[in-house]
């Protein structure tokens, strides 16, 4: 623009000349100059919306193209590779075909301040695995509700470790040890932290290949390749990540237990995906604060409860495709220790080596010390502030089913934890469960309980308030409260508001529904 303006101003003031004319007004009148600024200000809008108009226009011819070339589920397999979704592959989007087709997986980066000694010591890791009791499932059945053989393929052919065993050097689990403003007993932090909250959402459903894990998560993504090829570090629902805590202390070592949530893909092309997700990892593992031993290490998805992995699966060539959901029964999938890590060589103190451990030799025996700790917690303990870490609403204890309705309530803190605890029990149950505790007969009251509670439950998840009889007085389905708690402020029928300072939606919606509970609990106390 700035060369087609006369920026001369003629000091006679004679008027401009037809021959500069074209060039628009000169600097000679403030009017003019205002006038072009305007002209100037108002084009960027213009040019900004002409331009995203073109590519969107371009956007959706390509849109247009991919369909016609590859069709829907075509289309739908290249977008699970496109995680840009610009419609176009790079290179690192196309690394997990490349790896597929070629049989040959690049080596992954470490962290730049983790270095490998190649002289350092050596763990070994054996993973065990039995796998999901299909029995255990509780509604899906080949050719049911979107069921089909495909569809359960991957889970039906997953019946052992992808790796038995590995070999770790001791030097990557510096992984675990905590940053330097957490060196307390119960001390936690995010070893991988979570991205997710209520407000950004889920990761998307139509994935096969996880992405290219970095910095910490390379360790955790090699430890649950043990178990299968295709482990998500990072779980598509909040809470996602992986928290851990100082169990106990001494002036060598550390005792750190672990809880990582993280899912597996178990289909590839052509099946649609299907996620298989453990409620956690747990773990434990003692380490010297150097991270150059490692003494024990431990992980494991809990098997203490009736019911321990969800799983879900599309059924269609598309993002918002219908999904189908199940739980079920892992009996085992754990990784442990063969030992504490040893070193490949020994030297004396002058530096010469006077035993060493190859692939033809006996291994070196070596004597540990016991450990004695200076500082610790209970195993129990340490487990509740992962609990809490992951799930601040765990501040207020979770009782049995059979224990909630003989409890006293209890004084607390915070807006929830305080309406919580001032007017409620809480307390937790699968519905197999409950249906266990419906069919006991040694036991009428629970029964009884059990049974008025399985009245009121939809799938999959139901929020009730009961009187200490059993009664329910107020419910509400886990899928209702999310929409609810989705809906912006200022859409119609939102169940919260941001007015006077903000508030958390799925806050402000729960203590709603705790309130009205309340309420309609006076009517059954009037009676």
């Amino acid at each position: 623009m700035a060369a087609d303006v006369d920026k001369t101003t003629p000091e006679d003031g004679s008027k401009i000349s037809p021959q500069n004319a074209h060039r628009g007004p000169v600097s000679g009148s403030w009017i003019s100059k205002g006038l072009w600024t305007l002209l100037l200000v108002g084009a960027v809008p213009l040019l900004a919306f002409g331009i995203k108009y073109y590519q969107d226009a371009q956007f959706l011819k390509r849109h247009e193209e991919s369909v016609r070339t590859l069709g829907a589920e075509g289309l739908f397999l290249f977008s699970s590779l496109d995680t840009d979704h610009d419609l176009y592959l790079s290179p690192e989007e196309f690394k997990p075909i490349a790896e597929k087709l070629t049989g040959i997986t690049p080596p992954v980066d470490f962290e730049e301040e983790v270095t490998h000694d190649p002289n350092g010591e050596t763990l070994t890791l054996e993973a065990k695995m039995q796998p999901l009791l299909l029995d255990s499932m509780t509604k899906s059945k080949d050719g049911f509700l979107g069921v089909s053989h495909s569809s359960l393929s991957g889970l039906r052919s997953w019946k052992s470790p992808a790796v038995p065993s590995s070999s770790f050097s001791a030097s990557q689990f510096r992984a675990f040890l905590p940053p330097k403003n957490k060196v307390e007993v119960g001390d936690t932090w995010w070893v991988i932290p979570s991205e997710l909250n209520i407000f950004t959402g889920y990761l998307p459903n139509n994935r096969y290949h996880p992405p290219s894990p970095k910095g910490k998560e390379v360790l955790i993504h090699s430890l649950l390749s043990m178990f299968h090829p295709r482990p998500f570090i990072k779980s598509r629902f909040a809470p996602q990540g992986t928290v851990a805590c100082i169990r106990a202390s001494n002036d060598f070592y550390y005792d750190i237990v672990f809880r990582i949530h993280a899912e597996f893909q178990l289909n590839d092309v052509p099946d649609f995906p299907f996620w298989f997700t453990p409620g956690q990892f747990a773990g434990n593992i003692i380490l010297s604060k150097d991270a150059s031993h490692v003494r024990h290490f431990h992980l494991y998805v809990p098997n203490d409860r009736s019911l321990n992995v969800d799983m879900e699966w599309l059924y269609g060539a598309s993002e918002s495709s219908n999904m189908e959901v199940d739980i079920g029964y892992l009996p085992q999938l754990e990784l442990q220790s063969t030992g504490p890590s040893t070193p490949s060589i020994i030297m004396d103190e002058e530096g010469n080596i006077i035993d060493s451990r190859d692939g033809g030799s006996e291994p070196i025996q070596f004597v540990f010390e016991d450990i004695h700790w200076i500082s610790e917690l209970s195993r129990q303990e340490a487990a509740r502030r992962l609990d809490v870490t992951f799930y601040p609403f765990k501040r207020v204890s979770y009782l049995p089913f059979s224990e909630a309705f003989e409890r006293e309530i209890i004084n607390m803190y915070s807006p929830v934890l305080a309406l919580l605890n001032q007017s409620f029990i809480s307390s937790w149950s699968l519905v197999r469960e409950l249906e266990n505790m419906q069919a006991d007969e040694q036991n009428n009251a629970l029964s009884e309980k059990a049974r008025l509670h399985l009245e009121k439950y939809n799938f999959p998840v139901e929020m009730m308030v009961a009187l200490p009889n059993g009664t329910i007085v107020h419910h509400i389905n886990a899928n209702f409260f999310l929409d609810q708690t989705a809906m912006k402020p200022e859409e119609e029928g939102a169940a919260f508001s941001f007015s006077g300072g903000f508030e958390d939606p799925s806050t402000s919606t729960y203590i709603s529904f705790l309130k009205e509970g309340l309420e309609k609990a006076k009517e059954y106390q009037a009676q």
